[in-house]
């Protein structure tokens, strides 16, 4: 039996934001002066807690669940369906187009604050790491989640594979662009290409991931192949996609999302229930799969891993948003 418990950070029921309406991306920049995607309505069904549970799958190894990921996983078509990449459109629906994303050859340029800046392939990147399962929880800032079996290495071994000077602070991300297989480019007002950042303690904690595929294959193109980050406890726009280029940087870099809605997505993003959007309230969150609504928790559930990354920081909403 699940027992539920209030925790202090909840919000009651009667302070949650109703969502039987569906507001997109799109309408809330362009009353802001932009666009972005959009997002459908969140039914209403039975609340369950997220507290430990066994996952048993013949398929994992232990290993792959060492971080308790809390729930079953999503099924694989419905994670390889509902897709948000920008660069294809605004639909959640662009999985088929998504397979326009030229993957071969493909290379990485690793500069800024390094020893030496190089470029390397993505086949000889896998030679120099570990390659693993870790079975994650995925939560997206518009409310909702799913579970996945990513495989792919950490990153902080990808940052000692760079080897970074003692200035650099930060990560920034960037994403292939090619208005040839992208039609999503031609939208004006986004800062294309795709662009994100970390900073150095968030990408060697051991949470961070590289993912280089999910249910025991490669990574599909629609969910960010052939390399993207994952980033469990953060909103999943924090998680780049279909990576080009990783800078190592003294300064605090500005995200694409910083850039396009500065009063909705900030560079933290870290998920928190206390504290909504412009549009959508982050107290609970819709499974995709089944369409339950559970209770949304901080940090995503994975605070015991990360929640020391943020001490002394000023417990916000910038923090958190």
């Amino acid at each position: 039996m699940l027992i539920k418990r209030q925790r202090e950070w909840e919000l009651p029921e009667s302070a949650v934001t109703s969502e039987s309406f569906a507001f997109n991306r799109r309408a809330a920049l362009a009353a802001m002066g932009g666009a972005v995607l959009g997002f459908g309505t969140i039914g209403s069904a039975r609340a369950e807690s997220v507290t430990k549970m066994t996952i048993e799958d013949p398929g994992y190894s232990a290993g792959a669940m060492r971080f308790d990921p809390g729930r079953p996983m999503t099924p694989q078509k419905n994670v390889e369906r509902y897709n948000n990449f920008y660069e294809f459109g605004l639909s959640k629906d662009i999985w088929q187009d998504a397979q326009t994303l030229p993957v071969e050859p493909w290379t990485i340029r690793i500069d800024g604050l390094v020893e030496k800046p190089f470029t390397l392939s993505f086949d000889d990147l896998i030679k120099k790491v570990k390659v693993e399962t870790r079975i994650y929880r995925h939560r997206c800032v518009e409310a909702w989640a799913i579970t996945v079996p990513w495989e792919g290495f950490a990153m902080s071994d990808l940052v000692k594979l760079a080897k970074p000077l003692s200035s650099a602070k930060y990560l920034r991300f960037t994403t292939f662009a090619d208005a040839k297989a992208m039609p999503g480019l031609a939208i004006p007002f986004f800062p294309w290409p795709y662009h994100e950042g970390l900073t150095m303690a968030e990408a060697t904690n051991e949470l961070a991931f590289m993912g280089t595929g999910m249910y025991h294959q490669p990574m599909p193109k629609q969910d960010g192949a052939p390399i993207r980050a994952v980033l469990p406890w953060k909103y999943g726009f924090k998680s780049a996609k279909s990576i080009v280029r990783i800078e190592f940087i003294k300064d605090q870099p500005e995200t694409f999302w910083e850039q396009t809605s500065p009063d909705m997505y900030g560079f933290w993003a870290n998920v928190n229930p206390q504290y909504p959007t412009l549009r959508w309230s982050q107290a609970r969150e819709r499974i995709i799969g089944t369409d339950e609504t559970v209770p949304t928790v901080i940090y995503n559930g994975y605070g015991k891993w990360v929640a020391s990354l943020y001490a002394g920081m000023k417990q916000d909403k910038k923090l958190f948003m």
